[in-house]
């Protein structure tokens, strides 16, 4: 997109928000104001408060309130921080890990728009997740109130024993346990081990349509740009979030659908060869596993997956076919399930090349896999499937037309009632 065209588009938006007086007055931020050094960030008197403010302010006062603040020197990574940290104090991923919990999990994609976006225009997405966690704050006090509790400081467990305690809480999907475990993980071990721990558990079943992956992989991305420190409130709300099975049995004691291709790959690792590393750039395996994906079952995709990799096809071979397969999706019915089809093979792909154990990294390749074809059927389940091959497009010669990518956002930015969340 041109930069008159994202202009344009931004500034609609903006309009639609009553933004764009406000942002007028506020001056250009400079690219260096949203680009930070890992861990820069540091608790003071000031977060606090600030959290309170967003928190407190209505929503039809707080652009306005929150602007008069920027032109009295509130920065943008303070600022970043408290809407972060707002959103997990105040919004609950419950009944599902998704519709109003966006609210956090796009405060990093507000950021990386931020980033993208010309100087002047860089307030506005911050602007838009504040007004938008505002919006998630309203449902959420509609739906009773929550609010994260303080830890129970009496049952953390002590630093040798929270690696230990942590798993053995979210096999039993103990949400008090987890609780306290991640909390003595954090205060004790550093963003790697927390995070090999988490993304252990994190794409092991598909409630919530992937969510869960996609909170872990944004927490994380969150916490690298606004320093670790701010940790454990976040990891708290993850943790909460990735023990959600609203509305069935315990997981850990009955057997049902959302859970049984991770279990089956778990098994299935066994399989896998000791150098699983392959080297072959394999087209014809790419376009053959798309071919698989198209209409298979989840254990037949993972079984794909571990075969390919037997032969010697290259991991990268293997990824342009998961990607092809989500964008195919998307090519057979334009919906929020197959959108996600797409994000959530983004957040497994960050979390495989982000987790240090080999064995955690094998297991979200396989779940990935597997996933595909749930979500295939989960988009059936709202209305027919085109019977589009993505494998089947040929390039053009066709100019693409000038309103190509504004039409593009209209359509995905005004999603049907059913769609919506």
């Amino acid at each position: 997109m041109s930069k008159y065209q994202r202009r344009q588009f931004l500034l609609s938006t903006a309009g639609s928000l009553g933004l764009s007086h406000v942002l007028g007055s506020l001056g250009p931020l400079a690219a260096e104001e949203v680009e930070f050094d890992a861990g820069i960030a540091r608790f003071s008197s000031e977060i606090e408060p600030l959290v309170a403010f967003l928190e407190t302010t209505p929503r039809d006062r707080v652009i306005e309130e929150t602007a008069r603040r920027v032109q009295g020197g509130l920065s943008y990574r303070h600022l970043l921080t408290a809407l972060l940290l707002a959103g997990v104090r105040n919004v609950q991923p419950r009944p599902s890990v998704g519709f109003k919990f966006h609210a956090v999990l796009v405060v990093n994609s507000a950021h990386l728009a931020s980033i993208s976006c010309a100087d002047e225009d860089r307030w506005l997405p911050i602007f838009w997740a504040i007004d938008n966690f505002k919006s998630s704050q309203q449902r959420d006090i509609a739906e009773g109130n929550w609010t994260l509790a303080a830890v129970n400081e009496a049952a953390v467990p002590p630093a040798h024993l929270a690696a230990e305690r942590l798993r053995d809480s979210l096999d039993k999907w103990d949400v008090d346990g987890a609780d306290v475990a991640v909390t003595a993980l954090v205060r004790n071990r550093g963003s790697q081990r927390v995070f090999d721990e988490l993304a252990h558990y994190a794409g092991r079943d598909f409630r919530s349509i992937g969510h869960k992956v996609i909170y872990l992989s944004n927490a994380f991305r969150t916490l690298q740009t606004i320093g670790w420190e701010y940790a454990e409130p976040v990891m708290r709300s993850l943790v909460y979030a990735m023990l959600n099975h609203h509305g069935s049995p315990n997981p850990a004691t009955s057997d049902q659908l959302a859970d049984r291709p991770g279990r089956f790959n778990r098994e299935l690792l066994v399989k896998l060869p000791e150098h699983w590393h392959g080297t072959k750039v394999d087209d014809g395996a790419t376009t053959d596993l798309v071919a698989t994906l198209h209409d298979c079952t989840p254990t037949e995709a993972s079984q794909r997956v571990v075969t390919l990799i037997n032969a010697g096809i290259s991991l990268q071979s293997i990824w342009n076919a998961i990607y092809a397969s989500a964008g195919e999706l998307l090519m057979r019915q334009r919906g929020i399930v197959a959108l996600h089809s797409v994000t959530t093979t983004n957040a497994l792909r960050n979390a495989f090349y982000s987790a240090s154990s080999e064995k955690t990294r094998q297991y979200l390749l396989l779940q990935n896999a597997s996933f595909l074809p749930m979500f295939r059927e989960a988009a059936r389940s709202r209305g027919k499937l085109a019977q589009r091959h993505i494998t089947a497009l040929e390039t053009s010669d066709v100019p693409v037309a000038k309103d190509a990518v504004q039409d593009t956002c209209l359509l995905y930015t005004s999603p049907s009632p059913r769609d919506r969340g």
